[in-house]
């Protein structure tokens, strides 16, 4: 009696539980029971590129290239739209020398899919083989493009990965070596000043830098530069600022004897708010304010403790904006505390940095630059601009902020923000803007 059930023909669903059953024993160390499966369902299924496939896989294990070429050549008949068949059908390839059939697989493979990962770095490696050594270091440039920042590499690929980045790695080198003469000659033709946007823009161009642009979370004004930290100059008043700024500190060391109650959580947004990144400093004093001036609204109390800090204040240009302009306050990270990567709200309006307190142990990054504080030394930066923070010291960082205007925005422009802010803020009734 035959039995028909048995015979049946198997639907793509059982092919893959029975396909992952297999694999499922051979990670667990039970091979013998694992290639039973393997060899039943080869049986049921014998054209099914899935399985083909993985019995090519266990072929190439095995060191048996040519039967596992046979394999991933029937698996890819039967399933051209495949990237992974083809990339395994160069690598079988590749171990059998057919080196320009590996490349037309590798191919077939990148134009069904160009950023598979294992097809680049196999691709990456052929033009290695090949001597081309500039063209494999600009391919496995692209294949460490497709792998996430940070994430752990597979096992299988994880060799393959750490090659790539010490070719290109060797590469970029070979490469700024060489432009180094050249360069050298130019920047002493205008005089051997730093170009710091041309060694920004090589940085980039080398991978050494990552690109940031302005995202606020409110307003985005169109063609302002998206500039990291502006240069010093551009700023002539800070010199001011920083005359006075041994008293702005005498007068924050007062307030942190005489006035810690007026020191209140910097983050503080209602708990059912989706903020996950400021989790951990919602309602905390581990960063804390203190205001003078909040969106507009000046701390009559807090500016009279701080005669010298207001009269300093009063002396920069900063925005007049009902409701939301200007804030300036003592900024007091604690101990062992990272403020998260964040933005800022509109790029029309920069902030400026004065350090007070700095600890060793404490730096600020915009973008793709980190700085260290120095105190009485201040900067100004865009804060739509990716930027984070941190104190890994045992004591308090202390610093002023305050925003100013984007001095690229013209008269005009400043007056019409203005007014359109206002009258925004007033026709939804909206709530004072978040300050991270």
């Amino acid at each position: 009696m035959v039995n028909s059930a048995a015979s049946a023909p198997l639907d793509d669903a059982a092919i893959i539980r029975a396909l992952q059953a297999s694999k499922a024993e051979a990670a667990a160390g039970r091979m013998a029971e694992s290639d039973k499966l393997l060899a039943r369902l080869a049986t049921q299924a014998p054209q099914h590129p899935a399985v083909l496939n993985e019995l090519g896989v266990r072929m190439m294990n095995r060191g048996a290239a040519e039967q596992a070429y046979e394999l991933f050549a029937r698996a890819t008949a039967g399933d051209p739209r495949h990237p992974a068949l083809w990339a395994n059908l160069a690598n079988s390839l590749n171990v059998l020398g057919r080196r320009t059939d590996e490349f037309n697989a590798l191919e077939k493979a990148l134009e069904l899919e160009p950023r598979h990962l294992s097809a680049l770095l196999q691709k990456g490696a052929w033009f290695e083989q090949s001597g081309d050594v500039r063209t494999a270091a600009r391919t496995y440039q692209n294949a460490l493009a497709c792998f996430p920042p940070g994430a752990e590499p597979p096992a299988p690929i994880r060799d393959a990965l750490n090659h790539a980045r010490a070719v290109v790695d060797a590469d970029l080198a070979a490469l700024t070596a060489t432009l180094e003469q050249p360069l050298a000659a130019v920047r002493d033709r205008y005089g051997g000043k730093q170009q710091r946007r041309l060694d920004m823009c090589l940085d980039t161009l080398m991978g050494k830098r990552k690109t940031y642009y302005s995202q606020p979370t409110w307003m985005y004004f169109p063609e302002l530069p998206a500039i990291e930290f502006f240069e010093r100059a551009d700023f002539p008043w800070l010199d001011a600022l920083e005359a006075v700024s041994d008293e702005i500190r005498a007068e924050l060391l007062r307030v942190l004897v005489a006035d810690r109650e007026g020191l209140q959580p910097y983050i503080d947004f209602p708990a059912s708010m989706p903020l996950d990144q400021w989790r951990d400093l919602n309602r905390s004093r581990r960063w804390s304010a203190y205001f003078l001036w909040n969106q507009g609204t000046p701390n009559s109390g807090h500016l009279a403790r701080c005669p010298a800090t207001a009269k300093a204040l009063e002396a920069v240009p900063r925005p007049t904006i009902e409701s939301r302009a200007p804030t300036a306050f003592f900024s007091i990270l604690e101990p062992k505390t990272k403020i998260p990567p964040h933005t800022g709200v509109t790029n029309t309006r920069l902030t400026v940095h004065l350090p007070l307190i700095i600890p060793e142990g404490c730096a600020f990054r915009v973008g793709a630059t980190t700085r260290e504080w120095v105190p009485g030394k201040a900067w100004v930066f865009d804060d739509t601009i990716e930027h984070e923070a941190w104190n890994n010291s045992d004591t308090p960082r202390a610093i002023m902020i305050f925003d100013i205007w984007n001095p690229l925005l013209t008269p005009a422009e400043r007056d019409m923000v203005q007014i359109a802010t206002e009258h925004y803020v007033r026709h939804y009734a909206l709530p004072p803007e978040s300050h991270a």
